[in-house]
């Protein structure tokens, strides 16, 4: 187990190292779209290429970030019905959740679109819009997305496991968020330093 969770921590620091950057890929689309705004109004002149690109690097953070988003648990959950199951049931429903539905699909998708992207590279094929791009460099993204999620899935199943044999912390509180138990020390800790003598009480102004 303590093999499977240097593994969980070496994806865990490649998805937040990569996560930490791929916003420099949203400041870039934002800064094209803009230089493309101001050229198109003062000299009348644009290009598809400037569209493609935003497009391309959109794209490119999206889908890199999504193990990032995974780590970070910031993906939509839907959970009415699961947040008022036992922490066992819960944990259970993670665990399927990796092994039956995240894995499956990542590699369903790496399986179809790894020979696409593989095919877009050798043809060099080009955007159909005038001015267009070279289309190779955007389909990369999927297959570099998918393997990062479908990595950082076995991560979060590594420690949800750990989790389960009692030799890892609770995976599925967020890294920023306290537990149950943390949270309660606090509440005591500023009951009693209310409570303390010498402690004036606010008053208001």
């Amino acid at each position: 187990m303590q093999a499977l969770l240097s593994l969980s921590r070496a994806i865990d620091k490649l998805n937040a190292f990569i996560g930490k950057y791929a916003i420099w890929l949203i400041f870039g689309a934002t800064v094209i779209s803009a230089v493309n705004a101001v050229i198109r109004k003062a000299f009348d002149y644009s290009s598809n290429g400037f569209l493609e690109v935003q497009w391309y690097l959109f794209a490119w953070s999206f889908l890199i970030a999504a193990g990032y988003t995974l780590l970070k648990r910031e993906h939509v959950r839907i959970d009415v019905l699961n947040s008022h199951f036992p922490r066992k049931v819960q944990l259970a429903i993670e665990i399927l959740g990796y092994i039956f539905f995240l894995t499956p699909v990542c590699v369903m998708v790496l399986y179809y679109v790894t020979p696409l992207t593989i095919q877009m590279f050798n043809s060099g094929e080009m955007s159909g819009n005038p001015g267009g791009l070279i289309r190779w460099p955007v389909w990369l993204a999927l297959p570099l997305g998918f393997t990062l999620l479908l990595l950082q899935g076995w991560s979060e199943l590594i420690k949800c496991i750990a989790f389960a044999v009692g030799q890892g912390p609770d995976p599925m509180i967020k890294p920023d968020e306290k537990s149950d138990e943390e949270a309660l020390i606090e509440a005591l800790r500023q009951e009693t330093a209310a409570k303390a003598p010498g402690t004036a009480p606010a008053q208001a102004h």
